[in-house]
């Protein structure tokens, strides 16, 4: 008789099935088989908040052949992720299965699907962890009781269809606080003047001043500005100081989740979603030609920074031989992980280093090469030793017959000594800088310099940075907002619930994201409190380790949370935005109209009303139209286009309207299957979104739910589509009608 073995995923499968050979017999869950039923409660809330799950529909033939598969077994092993959400498909699985055989189920779990991790667990089998299945029970619950019954608060207080997350709100509230700070910004100008000098050896350099009249420089007009450069201007200038300094910059240690969503933003301009998707493949197998279905890296929901000495091993002795023995620092690395971090896993990185990107891009898609080299660098950079650099300041001081007092303008330069890790990899900033390193000459102190040029430029301080997804994840993480695996379901939630707008690349809150934040604040202070959700996350983390029974959290929230609730439904009148005034005269009795809030978002009416009923659409959008540049060319011209937003959603339109009116859709990157044209996201005339062929009219092709760019597990159909439900539950469908395959969206 065969071993079984159940894992979470068709790829998954293929390559464990590889490693374990003809003795085994290896199957799919296709993720989560059982969940609170989706149009209720499904939780008995006097009775101990006992869960009442379901089979998730469409898994009833999934299940029948596990059962089968079971009964036929000799040994029955359960080996999804190694995480709360694996643990918890773990014990679901067992419990549908155990009614048909009265073998033990063994728990595996292995943080790298290689041959030797793969072996080595199955060598040594566990039991289901209890302890993280109630962790992520409870924290199941906790969000099923805030959506199931904050949602329909939502639905009378603001308008119908709304939904709301114990922690996506909060990470709206983020996003509309920041968006305040902004607004309330004064911008306040000032200047800065540079100057190009000349010394005793070549290049010329500019150094900025620094200090004026025995002052930093506090330049706040034009005039004043002006007025500096005509006494600098018949200045003497002396090299007074030189200072040199070497320093040691470290290398960055090997990714986290939260590290790897960051630098895939702003390295490769990944959401958190897309980076999460295209790792998921990476670690669950990539067919290499002969070789087969390989593993390429480790599991990448984790928060430790920790490395197995194994691969910090074969990581030296590969540096050794690509880059020197210098390369090699003396010692191995240690990089910390903050307090709460599950070390059981390890940090994400390459699972074989015989495999190096160059090698293997053939096999991968262009975005697997991109982060799997990106992962490949960070992991091999970590390893190696320090740069070493030498910093270097020139201080220049002006003696001039005007000047007041002491007037000093400084030059900074760095030179790498030693490129160390920087040989392959740096680290990309979260906001670009305006002034990089100077190259600095060769010159000596108390030498005379020659003023070449002086340029006053102005300047106007900036509020603070609207968040990108790459600031949110690293603000998420830092205030402990949940954990590694909800990162990406958080922001792409937000968007899908349009409570928040991603233009070029940073969040801004919709008008509807501002007026339900409002409400939910002023009505549920505790709940949206940053500090009351990141404990709650230290509760769940309690009940992980035994700390915390799960039913006490849950119900220690509940109480409170319901007696607001219930508070708040008493509460008359609904919330809305305020009405905007208008100059437009109503075109039946001649009042004036405004712009008021309704269920599909703004439109115009009459003041008359209700004895004028007179209302419109509005033209455009109520937002000033966000103009994009781009590198995109006219077809008919070759001009740029630029990316424009209108009632129909976004498009390309010509820079040289209205000589050429040329517009094109913006394409999502995926095919049309049904004539490989470009599928694009329009909008409908009530302004709903859907997806269509770029082709129509020709191609009729044409979707309500968004596409997702992977390809039907089951029939291999070109890509996936999102579809959402009412209570908030979310599923993956195949596009292919004649396919019934459906996978649950695991949202917190």
């Amino acid at each position: 008789m065969k071993s079984l073995v159940i894992v979470e995923s068709p790829a998954k499968a293929k390559t464990i099935s590889k490693i374990l050979g003809k003795d085994f017999d290896v199957k799919a869950s296709v993720g989560h088989i059982r969940d609170l039923p989706a149009k209720e409660m499904g939780i008995e809330i006097d009775n101990n908040f006992t869960p009442n799950y379901i089979v998730i529909p469409g898994k009833e033939k999934i299940i029948k052949e596990l059962k089968k598969a079971s009964k036929e077994a000799d040994k029955i092993y359960i080996a999804p992720d190694p995480d709360r959400e694996g643990e918890a498909i773990a014990w679901h699985i067992a419990e549908e299965v155990k009614g048909r055989t009265a073998k033990k189920i063994f728990r595996v779990k292995f943080n790298e699907i290689t041959k030797p991790a793969v072996l080595e667990a199955m060598k040594h089998p566990g039991e289901i962890d209890m302890k993280k299945v109630d962790a992520q029970q409870a924290r199941r619950i906790l969000d099923r009781l805030v959506g199931y019954e904050l949602s329909p608060l939502l639905w009378r207080k603001v308008r119908r269809g709304l939904s709301a997350g114990r922690v996506q709100s909060v990470a709206v509230r983020l996003v509309v606080e920041r968006e305040r700070e902004v607004e309330a910004f004064k911008t306040v100008e000032y200047w800065s003047i540079n100057a190009e000098f000349e010394g005793s050896s070549k290049p010329t350099f500019w150094a900025k001043l620094f200090k004026y009249n025995n002052q930093k420089i506090e330049i706040s007009d034009e005039t004043s500005a002006i007025s500096a450069v005509d006494v600098l201007k018949q200045g003497k200038f002396i090299l007074s100081k030189i200072e040199r300094k070497k320093r040691k910059r470290s290398p960055y240690p090997p990714f986290i989740t939260s590290t790897l969503q960051q630098e895939a933003s702003r390295k490769l301009r990944f959401t958190a979603k897309k980076t999460m998707a295209v790792a998921q493949q990476l670690y669950e197998g990539i067919e290499l030609g002969e070789e087969g279905a390989v593993g390429l890296i480790t599991y990448m929901r984790t928060d430790s920074h920790r490395i197995a000495a194994e691969a910090q091993n074969a990581a030296r002795e590969f540096i050794s031989k690509k880059y020197g023995k210098d390369f090699v620092p003396e010692k191995p690395p240690v990089y910390k992980s903050k307090a709460s971090a599950q070390e059981a896993h390890e940090a994400i990185r390459p699972t074989y280093l015989d495999h190096e990107p160059d090698e293997i891009m053939k096999y991968l898609s262009k975005e697997q090469q991109s982060l799997y080299k990106l992962i490949w660098n960070r992991f091999i950079s970590s390893q190696m030793s320090p740069a070493e650099l030498e910093q270097t300041t020139f201080e220049i001081t002006c003696s001039a017959d005007k000047c007041k007092g002491e007037t000093t303008f400084k030059a900074t330069g760095s030179v790498v000594k030693f490129q160390g890790f920087m040989a392959l990899y740096t680290e990309s900033p979260d906001e670009v800088m305006d002034e990089g390193d100077l190259f600095l000459p060769h010159l000596k102190e108390d030498e005379t310099l020659k003023l070449l040029n002086l340029q006053p430029k102005q300047h106007f301080t900036q509020p603070p940075p609207r968040y990108t997804e790459a600031t949110l994840v690293k603000t998420l993480e830092e205030k402990g907002i949940g954990r590694p695996s909800t990162y990406a379901a958080i922001l792409s939630t937000i968007q899908d619930r349009k409570y928040v707008d991603k233009t070029e690349g940073k969040f801004s809150p919709t008008e509807l994201g501002v007026v339900v934040n409002d409400f939910l604040v002023e009505k549920f202070a505790e709940l949206m409190e940053i500090g009351f959700t990141a404990s709650m996350e230290a509760k769940l983390d309690h009940i992980e380790d035994g700390k915390s029974k799960w039913v006490k959290v849950v119900k220690d929230f509940y109480k409170p949370f319901h007696k607001k609730l219930s508070e708040a439904m008493q509460v008359q009148g609904k919330v809305k935005p305020k009405d905007i005034s208008t100059e437009e005269k109503c075109d039946k009795c001649g009042l004036p109209m405004v712009i008021k809030w309704g269920r599909h978002g703004r439109f115009m009416a009459c003041t008359g009303f209700p004895d004028c009923k007179n209302a419109k659409p509005i033209d455009g959008e109520q937002k000033p139209v966000e103009i994009i540049e781009t590198d995109e060319k006219c077809p008919k011209c070759e001009s740029p286009m630029l990316l424009k937003s209108g009632r129909f959603g976004k498009f390309y339109a010509c820079s040289k309207y209205p000589e050429c009116k040329t517009t094109k859709p913006v394409v999502t990157g995926i095919k049309c299957p049904e004539d490989n044209g470009d599928i694009v996201e329009r909008r409908s005339k009530r302004g709903k979104s859907f997806w269509s062929c770029s082709n129509y009219p020709s191609c009729k092709f044409a979707t309500w739910y968004r596409p997702v760019a992977q390809k039907c597990p089951k029939c291999e159909a070109p890509f996936l589509a999102e579809k959402w439900e009412k209570g908030g539950n979310g599923f993956l469908i195949c596009i292919n009608k004649e396919c019934d395959y459906k996978e649950e969206k695991i949202k917190e």
